[in-house]
């Protein structure tokens, strides 16, 4: 038979790795989050340049209708890729609502990065095809962007609440606390 190890709370120094291995953790996922994020989002700034530019200078369409008109297919095409990759573990089981969320605060980014070109152009009166472009696809598009990230992973795409609490509590078993012996070595085996 084993002997069994007497049950004592962590040390201090057990705490502090604990920590920090938790903390390291979530900026690792955060990091992934935000790489991931912002490859779907270069994906959606080519086709919103793209059909920006097609109804502006091929179609002839007024510039924030056209800005209108690109935004909501790049909206429609970061859906499914924030969807199906960026966001793919969050919590499917209220669609409807996600999706209704997603489009209410694309929608304030539509509007953000829509302004932004309307008050170059139409207030300004900075008409040129680069100003137009910079004004929607630099300044609009950079804050807009920045709005979304934050209100997708706050509000759209939530964490399923015991997700989290299992990955931290893997994390915690899988890496044993160092501790230091007599001699002041670090040992994972506690002895």
């Amino acid at each position: 038979m084993l002997p069994h190890a007497p049950c004592r709370p962590p040390t201090e120094p057990e705490i502090v790795t604990s920590h920090r291995r938790t903390v390291r953790s979530r900026l690792e996922r955060l990091a992934r989050e935000i790489a991931k994020f912002g490859a779907v989002g270069a994906i959606g700034f080519v086709v919103n340049f793209i059909v920006f530019n097609i109804c502006v200078h091929g179609f002839g369409l007024a510039v924030v209708r056209s800005g209108i008109i690109a935004t909501a297919v790049a909206i429609a095409t970061n859906y499914v890729g924030n969807r199906y990759w960026t966001y793919r573990d969050s919590d499917r089981n209220r669609r409807s609502r996600e999706l209704s969320l997603f489009l209410l605060f694309s929608g304030v980014g539509l509007v953000i990065e829509n302004g932004i070109l309307g008050l170059s152009h139409y207030g300004f009166g900075f008409t040129s095809a680069l100003a137009d472009n910079i004004a929607k696809n630099v300044v609009g598009l950079g804050i807009g962007t920045v709005f979304r990230f934050w209100s997708y992973r706050t509000w759209v795409f939530t964490a399923l609440p015991a997700r989290e609490a299992v990955e931290t509590a893997e994390s915690f078993l899988a890496d044993p606390p160092q501790r230091v012996d007599a001699a002041g070595g670090h040992r994972a085996d506690g002895r």
